[in-house]
């Protein structure tokens, strides 16, 4: 549980303005990323009923030296999500080892906040072994589209299935962030339950539709359940083209933070991200360094978006998702430089 009071608690992780400015300077380091696109890797074509289509958010997790799990996530004929896995051969991702024939997690109670899909974003192992799978329920509305709010499900037989730690979201919707609470991405650091995720309170109309506006935020929580009912603005819109942005993830290597993120951009899809954090909380945007965008032609040529980044056998990958947020599959790059 956490034992600090939401008012302590955020005294502690709001930064100063002129705190701010000071590890703004202090982040010197350059990281030149070029992503070389390889290919794509899967998209679902019908095999079976519940993942009819896409192949959304792919969500890396390391089973051993040889294999390599993405858990995805797969739409029924009705556009509904449910989540599932692609096992790849580490030394060789277009190698597909394995692919789940039900979900790992279905679709909640009639009547929940994710009665009408789940879409995956983040895995954490603890040290018992047990699965800490954080997720975005989707709820539909009737004067506002859809509402999207946070799930944890836990697994303890490796992954292979996951059952809801509560029907109720553990990010419920708060005064300060009322439609959305969702796109988590959490790490375990020394000890800690941190988690970046995206939160909203409003709609705007673009092209004729309404479309969610959201920044992505930060909370923390000594347990993984238990969070506080706001979070800290990390990345926040900086000009008239974004309106929002889509799951982020994070690494931290040599005690720096590195954030990839998708960037909702009106008038077009998805565009990838790039940000760069001492703290985890106060954070330098460098999206001219993302180091890829999308192709001229083909499954990726629309939107890149939903990234995630994992190390393996000595070089650094990413997966990621192309047009029509993952409706044509999800593929790989791999870093060079």
């Amino acid at each position: 549980m956490v034992v600090q009071s939401e008012k302590e608690y955020m005294s502690q992780i709001v930064i100063p303005i002129k705190l701010r400015t000071v590890l703004r300077k202090r982040i010197l380091r350059e990281f030149s990323m070029k992503w070389i696109k390889q290919q794509l890797i899967y998209v679902a074509h019908g095999r079976y009923p519940w993942a009819q289509t896409h192949a959304m958010i792919p969500t890396p997790d390391i089973i051993n030296a040889k294999i390599i799990r993405v858990y995805l996530t797969f739409c029924d004929a009705n556009g509904i999500g449910r989540v599932g896995f692609v096992e790849l051969k580490t030394d060789n991702l277009n190698t597909i080892h394995k692919i789940s024939q039900k979900p790992v997690l279905d679709i909640g109670k009639p009547g929940t906040f994710d009665e009408n899909g789940v879409l995956q974003c983040s895995i954490v192992t603890l040290d018992d072994g047990r699965k800490y799978l954080y997720y975005a329920g989707f709820e539909l509305g009737t004067k506002i589209r859809y509402r999207l709010l946070t799930g944890l499900a836990v697994s303890e037989d490796g992954g292979n299935s996951f059952k809801r730690i509560q029907k109720t979201p553990v990010l419920e919707r708060s005064d300060q962030e009322l439609y959305f609470r969702g796109g988590p991405f959490v790490m375990l650091d020394n000890g800690l339950f941190k988690m970046w995720y995206v939160a909203g309170s409003k709609w705007m109309e673009i092209d004729g539709i309404n479309k969610p506006v959201y920044t992505i935020k930060y909370l923390e929580s000594s347990d993984g359940i238990q969070w506080g009912n706001h979070g800290v603005v990390c990345i926040d819109i900086e000009n008239e083209m974004e309106h929002g942005f889509g799951r982020p993830y994070v690494v931290k290597e040599n005690g720096l933070y590195r954030m990839f993120y998708s960037i909702r951009v009106k008038h077009k899809g998805y565009r990838l991200g790039y940000a760069e954090s001492e703290n985890g909380i106060s954070w330098i945007r460098k999206d001219n360094e993302a180091g890829i965008d999308v192709s001229q032609t083909g499954w990726d040529s629309g939107m890149v978006c939903y990234s995630s980044v994992v190390k393996v056998n000595g070089k650094t990958y990413m997966f990621y998702n192309g047009n029509e947020f993952g409706k044509t599959g999800f593929g790989y790059s791999v870093l060079n430089g």
